[in-house]
């Protein structure tokens, strides 16, 4: 007899926050587009093999599938041309709906214009849906508006607080541009001028808009934590642009220690394989809080081992949920099962063992599932909020 799967009725009318992910894209793909989205690789599988064989693409086939009036474990090429049948809308729709996640967190800064915003986001998944910023991308508009270097300090300022208007956060890329181990300390202006001037001149000289300066970037960091916002970090697992040994948190235990005390608050990203380390920065500062979002898919079937790592020391009022799903909706459908399934069946091996009780599961599930990013992102003060119920 086949291993009975857990039993998650104990998430049955509990609200599910993604508190980090982006948008769908809204078109048809072909295979090779599809498998691009479910690898961080930059490159194409080499010939003769496919990203289908992979933990994430057997999960697809066992949970995406039925989603699409599949049978569990149909082959990838069969997958894909019911995939190929149906409109993109109705993919969407379906698998986004499937997920049962009620609300969104939506992060536009990486390829925005391919993607549905947060209110289309809102309506394909009858959901509800905020914007979170991106820092670097900030930098990069203020500097395609135009101006001068001397201003920018004050530009950036007030093109973050105009773009928090319509957002519950911030997210930074620093691991992808300067990695954790910059400077902690709060750069002056006339460093920042002096940084500013420079990248303006190289833009002149033909560079492409991309921040890659350290005292920029930490000057867009230092401008969220006076704004006393929620601040996301990339950690860990990417794609080939980081240098992983520059993606551990610990790596911003200085900068924590300074910021402590500011309002502002810290949500590590992904963590894999720092999750541990992670959980750590979340058990030792208060304003630190962390998931292992992108991991959960792409391990697959052995989410529920990382799921309880990163429970050993991270305190639970500190413990979040996310997908980091984007372009693929089976990533969203993916995201939210496994990790349904791999915590559910984390807290019946602690009921099991008689270290918990199944009122202590309850409660660790309403915390991670919701009650947490409330807390943290302050949601129902926010006025960001998008709500419909609309059909897609």
């Amino acid at each position: 007899m086949p291993p009975t799967p857990p039993d998650t009725s104990m998430f049955d009318g509990v609200p599910l926050v993604d508190h980090h992910c982006h948008g769908v894209v809204e078109q048809r793909v072909d295979r090779a587009a599809f498998e691009d989205m479910i690898t961080e690789s930059n490159w194409a599988a080499p010939r003769g093999t496919t990203v289908f064989d992979s933990q994430l693409g057997v999960a697809i086939r066992r949970w995406c599938g039925p989603v699409l009036d599949l049978e569990p474990h149909a082959s990838a090429e069969r997958y894909l041309d019911r995939r190929a049948e149906l409109a993109p809308e109705e993919v969407n729709a379906r698998l986004l709906r499937a997920s049962n996640i009620d609300r969104y967190l939506i992060e536009t800064g990486h390829r925005g214009d391919d993607i549905l915003d947060p209110a289309g986001m809102a309506v394909r998944a009858g959901a509800s849906a905020d914007a979170v910023v991106r820092l670097e991308r900030i930098a990069e508009q203020v500097v395609e508006r135009g101006g001068a270097p001397s201003d920018y300090p004050d530009a950036f300022r007030t093109e973050l607080r105009e773009q928090l208007r319509g957002a519950v956060g911030v997210k930074s890329i620093a691991a992808y541009r300067i990695g954790l181990d910059f400077d902690p300390a709060r750069p002056s202006d006339d460093e920042v001028r002096r940084a500013a001037a420079a990248w303006f001149s190289e833009i002149e000289g033909g560079r492409e808009i991309r921040i890659t300066d350290p005292v920029l970037i930490r000057f867009g960091i230092w401008s969220a934590v006076d704004e006393r916002q929620a601040i996301q970090f990339h950690i860990g697992f990417g794609d080939p642009d980081v240098d992983l040994h520059r993606c551990d948190p610990l790596l911003l235990t200085a900068w924590l220690r300074l910021t402590r005390t500011s309002g502002a608050r810290v949500m590590l990203l992904h963590c894999y394989p720092f999750h541990r380390n992670a959980g750590y920065l979340a058990h030792a500062f208060p304003h630190v809080y962390c998931d292992v979002g992108l991991a959960i898919n792409y391990v697959g079937a052995r989410s529920p081992q990382i799921i309880a790592e990163s429970l050993e020391l991270t305190p639970f009022d500190k413990a979040l949920f996310s997908s980091d799903a984007w372009g693929l909706p089976e990533l969203y459908h993916l995201g939210a099962h496994l990790f349904r399934t791999g915590l559910q069946s984390v807290i019946d091996g602690w009921i099991s063992a008689d270290e918990w009780s199944a009122a202590d599961g309850e409660r660790l599930i309403r915390k991670i599932c919701g009650e947490n990013a409330v807390v943290a992102y302050g949601l129902d003060r926010s006025p960001a909020h998008v709500s419909t119920g609309a059909a897609a």
